[in-house]
């Protein structure tokens, strides 16, 4: 039999459409498609969600649709701007809403491979910030890639019409993209599927 595609959902922007760190997920998403997944991506217009609070029953219609393809997903690739050191506050919310999987059979991020991308104005902020996500990812169950992706948008990263014109950051972003499909890919051999390609 088949192994089924993997299924990658990339989650991250910032309040600004078309923003450097929405850039760089699309493109490590691209990879993973390129490499066999299928992908949908969470940005951010649709992570602008209340405050979560575990005490209020219900969940806005826009966290339970992300909440349901985090559940469906094989691995996932999380983009967060650098903001005063560390992830955004937007982005750090979206993820908080995990918390929902608790009492999953798959818990909370557990056994999906993870990769991590910061766009920042300047190496100090994509440093401490991967580190912040890294352990984010830890606590949560899942397995951080191996490599983490730093960008830094003070530098032309992006032209004007999106391409990424910065070698550098395009092979970063691309090899995340491609790790979390290659775990993915694994897990589900491991799982009692076979290769039919």
């Amino acid at each position: 039999m088949a192994a089924p595609r993997p299924f990658i959902v990339g989650l991250g922007g910032t309040t600004r459409p078309g923003s450097s760190t929405e850039k760089a997920l699309q493109l490590a998403l691209s990879a993973a498609a390129a490499h066999g997944a299928e992908t949908a991506m969470i940005g951010g217009a649709e992570l602008q969600l209340p405050m979560y609070d575990p005490a209020v029953p219900g969940l806005p219609h826009e966290a339970e649709r992300m909440i349901a393809m985090v559940r469906r997903c094989h691995g996932l690739i999380i983009a967060s701007p650098g903001y005063h050191g560390t992830m955004s506050g937007m982005v750090k919310n979206a993820i908080d809403y995990i918390e929902e999987m608790r009492g999953d059979p798959q818990p909370y991020l557990e056994g999906r491979a993870v990769g991590c991308i910061v766009c920042a104005q300047g190496w100090q902020a994509t440093g401490t910030t991967l580190v912040a996500m890294r352990s984010m990812v830890h606590s949560l169950r899942g397995w951080p890639t191996p490599l983490g992706a730093a960008v830094n948008s003070a530098l032309t990263i992006f032209s004007a019409d999106g391409r990424c014109v910065h070698e550098g950051a395009r092979m970063q972003l691309e090899l995340v993209g491609r790790q979390v499909v290659d775990f993915a890919k694994m897990r589900l051999a491991g799982e009692g599927h076979v290769d039919g390609g």
